[in-house]
């Protein structure tokens, strides 16, 4: 029994570290092409439309959202709001915080500057970057990459013509990546952010049970405005 036992345990260590080793190497494959992207988020450049010289006012509808936002936390602790503000920022700025932004969640919270910067540099799903009018994330978690993730990822780079954190010519879609969205059961899935409606509208809508034809029917569909079918 010991003997079985210990054979069994061998077994399932070898196949935890070649399934380690698949991971590594498929994640590797489409990762690299990010790399520049990345490490760019985390470095402030002044540009012609993003600068402390710019402004970001919140629109009369969302005034209404942040006063219902900041009264969900004692009036001593509006730093706690930080992050819902930081959301609603980015859907009224058609998915992306430029430094104003960031400096008028600041004042709203009041807080430092500095500490709303590294809330928006820290969550991944934040972008300090302008994106398309449809962020289409991919879930690279372990039960998704299993079940093609990868293949995915592949297909709509080449399809697109973009890699991993670009943006296609026309300016409609921002290919990017997202950590397990909690849809394992129905993986592979990804996920659009829908900006086209910025700032009236927002939508965040999941597609599960992917294959890769599938994954290139709803980025068609996107780009020619229309909401694909689940």
């Amino acid at each position: 029994t010991h003997s079985l036992s210990a054979h069994m345990s061998g077994g399932l260590l070898r196949a935890a570290a070649s399934l380690t080793r698949r991971l590594t190497t498929q994640r590797s494959l489409f990762h690299a092409s990010a790399v520049a992207s990345s490490e760019q988020v985390f470095k402030h450049v002044d540009t012609p439309e993003n600068n402390a010289a710019t402004d970001f006012h919140w629109t009369q509808k969302n005034l209404k959202e942040v006063d219902k936002i900041l009264s969900k936390y004692p009036i001593n602790r509006k730093a706690s709001a930080v992050i819902p503000l930081l959301h609603l920022a980015q859907e009224q700025n058609a998915g992306w915080l430029p430094l104003a932004a960031m400096n008028r969640v600041a004042e709203t919270c009041q807080m430092p500057p500095i500490r709303v910067y590294e809330v928006a540099t820290f969550y991944t799903m934040f972008n300090r970057n302008k994106v398309g009018k449809y962020h289409v994330t991919v879930c690279v978690t372990s039960p998704c990459m299993v079940v093609g993730a990868d293949d995915i990822m592949h297909r709509l780079e080449k399809h697109l013509g973009v890699h991993l954190g670009e943006t296609t010519a026309d300016g409609m879609i921002t290919l990017g990546e997202m950590e397990c969205m909690g849809c394992c059961v129905p993986a592979p899935m990804i996920c659009v952010a829908d900006y086209s409606k910025a700032p009236d509208h927002f939508a965040y809508d999941y597609y599960e049970d992917l294959t890769v034809d599938r994954a290139v029917e709803i980025v068609e569909s996107l780009r020619r405005g229309v909401k694909p079918p689940h």
